[in-house]
Formats: C-alpha cells, sequence, structure tokens
C-alpha cells in the first residue's frame, strides 16, 4: 500500500486517499485493487497534454481524397483482381485464418432498455436481438465457407457479467461456448478540470471505457491475440455491435485486404453531405487518416472536383479488417500506441466532505482513443467502399436518425432487394415503398447469393399488408 500512497501522492492525487481510514477490510481491498489499475506516469502526462489544457484538434499537412477499390470493378482488369479477391478471401475463411471481433461495451439505455445493447431485439418479425443476428450470420458463414470463425466480443465492465450471462441463457446461440471469447474493454479515471481525478463513491473512482482505440490493447491483456496466433487467425473482422446490416466476414473485403498485403483495411461510404457525421478518409502528407466530422475545415468538406462531387466524399461506417501481426506490433510493449482524445462530460462525483454533485455543465474530462487513429501507422491500409443499404443500419436512438425504426426499415428494404433480384414479387403502395413486412434469416442468408440459391426458381408468393419471415 506503501507505494499507491506515494505514487498518488507524488502525482499530486493524494485526495483519493482521504476516506481510506472509513472503509471497511473488504472495501479497502476493493478500492486498493482499482488504485493499482492507474498507470500514473501516463496519467501525468495526459494532464498536462489534454486536461489542464485542450490539445490542438488543427490539421497539420498536406490533405487529399484518398484512392479507394469502388463498389463494383470499372475494368476487367479491376474485374480479375475482385475475383481473386473473392476466391482469396474464401480461402482464408475456409482454412480458419479469419476470425470476427465485436465491440460490444455498450448499454441500451439510449434505446430505453435496459441491459448489454447487444441484447436489444432489433429484427422487424422476430424480435430477434443484435446478438443472435449477428451469431446466426456467423453460423451460417462457417457452414457457406467451411471455416471456423471465432467470434471475440469486447464488452466493458458495465456489461460484461450481463453479456456473459445473456450468451449463457441463449446457448451461445449454438456456436459453441467454446468458439465464442469475451474480453473486456480498459478504463481511464474521469478528471475534473482542476487536474484531480474524480470519487463516484468513497471506495470507488469514476472509470469510463478508454475508447474503441482501448481494443487493441484489451485483445492483448485478454489473452485473446495469443489465442488467436495458436489457432492460426491472422485477420480480424472488426465492427460495431449496434449495426447489424454488416457482413459479419466479406470474402472481398477480406481477400482484398490480403492480397495488398495491409495492416488494416477499411469499408467507407459515399457520404450524404459535406457534414454527415462520419469519419473523413483523407491522405494527409501521403497518409491514408481518417479526419473527425468535427475537425474537417468547412472548405475541406465542401470541396468538389470539375465533376461536382465531394473530393472528400468517403465517411468511415466502423468495419475493418485488421492483420494480428499489426496488433500484436501496436501493442507490444504493452501500451495503448495510439493518441488520446479528450472529451468534455457532466460527470457526477463526491466532493472533499463525501457529498455527492450533480454537475449541470461539463465538469471532467474522459480520455479516449479511437481506432481509426491506427490507420496512418499501417502498411498498405486499403478501403473499400460499401454500399450503404447493404453494410450500414446504426442503431443508437430509440426514434428518429439512426434509430431502431430506421435500423428495421433498412434491414427490410435490404432483404426486399434481394427478393426483388431473383424476381420476387413484393406487393408495393402507390408511393413505391414496401406494403408488407419481411425478414430474412442470416442462419440461412448469408447474402445474396443465398437467396439466389433458394428462390432463383420458387419465388413466394406475398400479398399486401403480411408479415413474412424466411429461415
Amino acid at each position: 500500500m506503501s507505494e499507491i500512497v506515494d505514487g498518488l501522492n507524488g502525482c499530486g492525487q493524494g485526495h483519493l486517499l482521504r476516506f481510506m481510514n472509513e472503509l471497511d477490510a473488504e472495501g479497502k481491498r476493493r478500492y486498493l485493487a482499482q488504485l493499482e489499475t492507474l498507470d500514473l506516469e501516463l496519467l501525468a502526462s495526459l494532464l498536462e497534454t489534454h486536461v489542464l489544457r485542450k490539445p490542438e484538434t488543427v490539421v497539420a499537412g498536406k490533405v487529399e481524397p484518398p484512392f479507394s477499390f469502388p463498389l463494383e470493378p470499372v475494368d476487367n482488369t479491376m474485374a480479375t483482381f475482385y475475383g481473386e479477391a473473392v476466391e482469396r478471401g474464401r480461402r482464408l475463411l475456409a482454412a480458419g485464418k479469419v476470425c470476427a471481433l465485436t465491440v460490444a461495451g455498450g448499454q441500451g439505455s439510449r434505446l430505453g432498455f435496459e441491459g448489454p445493447k447487444g441484447a436489444y431485439p432489433v429484427t422487424p418479425v422476430k424480435k430477434k436481438t443484435l446478438f443472435q443476428y449477428f451469431a446466426e450470420s456467423l453460423k451460417r458463414a462457417r457452414s457457406k465457407f467451411g471455416g471456423p470463425i471465432a467470434w471475440y466480443i469486447m464488452t466493458s465492465s458495465s456489461n460484461d457479467a450481463a453479456t456473459r450471462a445473456f450468451f449463457e441463457e441463449c446457448g451461445f446461440f449454438g456456436l459453441g461456448a467454446d468458439t465464442v471469447f469475451f474480453f473486456s474493454q480498459g478504463e481511464m479515471p474521469a478528471i475534473g478540470f482542476d487536474g484531480r481525478i474524480l470519487m463516484r463513491s468513497r471506495d470507488s473512482l469514476v472509470m469510463a471505457p478508454n475508447g474503441h482505440g482501448g481494443t487493441l490493447l484489451a485483445l492483448r491483456k485478454s489473452g485473446a491475440l495469443d489465442r488467436m496466433a495458436s489457432d492460426g487467425v491472422e485477420h480480424i473482422s472488426y465492427f460495431q455491435v449496434d449495426n447489424p446490416l454488416v457482413s459479419v466476414v466479406s470474402p472481398l473485403f477480406i481477400g482484398l485486404h490480403d492480397l495488398n498485403k495491409s495492416e488494416m483495411s477499411s469499408r467507407a461510404l459515399i457520404k450524404t453531405g459535406p457534414f454527415e457525421k462520419l469519419g473523413n478518409f483523407c491522405l494527409v502528407d501521403g497518409k491514408l487518416t481518417i479526419i473527425e466530422y468535427s475537425d474537417i475545415s468547412k472548405e475541406l468538406a465542401e470541396a468538389r472536383g470539375g465533376d461536382g462531387e465531394l473530393l472528400f466524399k468517403l465517411g468511415s461506417p466502423a468495419i475493418h479488417v485488421l492483420a494480428r501481426g499489426f496488433v500484436e506490433r501496436l501493442t507490444r510493449d504493452g501500451q495503448l500506441n495510439l493518441p488520446w482524445h479528450r472529451a468534455e462530460k457532466k460527470v457526477p462525483f463526491i466532493d472533499d466532505s463525501g457529498r455527492l454533485v450533480e454537475p449541470t455543465e461539463p465538469n471532467a474530462v474522459k480520455l479516449e482513443t479511437f481506432i481509426f487513429d491506427a490507420i496512418p501507422m499501417a502498411e498498405n491500409p486499403v478501403v473499400l467502399e460499401a454500399r450503404r443499404e447493404e453494410e450500414f443500419a446504426p442503431v443508437k436512438n430509440k426514434t428518429g436518425v439512426d434509430s431502431a425504426e430506421s435500423c428495421r426499415s433498412m434491414m427490410i428494404a435490404r432483404d426486399i432487394a434481394w427478393l426483388e433480384a431473383v424476381g420476387v414479387r413484393v406487393p408495393k403502395r402507390a408511393d413505391g415503398t414496401p406494403d408488407c413486412v419481411v425478414e430474412l434469416s442470416p442462419a440461412s442468408f448469408f447474402d445474396a447469393e443465398d437467396v439466389e440459391a433458394r428462390f432463383g426458381s420458387d419465388a413466394p408468393s406475398m400479398e399486401s399488408r403480411g408479415e413474412y419471415y424466411f429461415e
């Protein structure tokens, strides 16, 4: 304990010990264990650079639009290359060289749901949860490509136990408990604007997740990287839990990543406008970089080329493939070698007398890292454009934009588009919108190819105002 006391006093955080003598043995043990997790050297540095003063967010260097692989090949040479990429991706999946990684540390509170966000019922007919939808897609991918495809799920301290219990209760959705690996995201303490770490109670600090960039270090600390290496996994298919439309593993994307010897590859959406709230893919002094929508200048955001299109038209939906070796390299020294970002928040805390303070204005800094900041450090990063209607339907709010409502509408629209492409007649309203509700089970329909195999010669009959589930 003396080492902790000396360390805290030495970096101006001695106030964290003020209630120590009031704690019982168990409270003291628990609190000391939390204090021991603090990296005081790192915190002292970040206090100077990110708390007591605001870091500059000005983008320095020459900023240009990057090259991206288009949705469809533009000529025969590219078409041949895409075909090779699909075959390479399929072979890697069959050989067990690819795993899936879902970032699932959030709670469903913004959706009016108590529990892990991944346990939120999202599908339009069967109300399957996000976790179930991904699980069924992965199960079909295993069957389709013939490989094991382990599933790694990053939780947080707030939902780890509940997430594990949910999977146990659901029998791991038939995937096999030994093929699903949970690990928890790292945390950082919230720090007041005066540089003092905040306390939640007399025996605990205010802790917050360290951002999705923390995924990389958590992979190492949890033993997940070692497990991947032992299993022969070379590539990690990364996506977020609130996007059910994502291709959990894409042969084309994985194949392009591998053929280009890329350490980190990304999908990109064509932005709906210059100020859509997506990170912007750019070249900064020749390095592929994502500039946050809040950091890109108005001039760059609105810049257009001779064809009238936005120069910086590519937005990030947070879908990546990472080489396992790249993650190992970035975390080799046991540190998170990514830039830190400052977020100002309203954070309840207890004051020096132990009284709870509920601030009405931002009073503290939460420190985060972003996984996309690894892209400039990667060799040969690849960007592949994605069709928004097939890859991106985020569930962030209960209603409105990026909501459960909009997500379900997009899931229905995607499934109907796949059905119509193989000749299925879907009833429509006068305005052209679907006059029925449709849900394709990912347990049977991983992609449009599966839909064609089932319905290409046997189209189902559908009626107006009907509700249809196909498995």
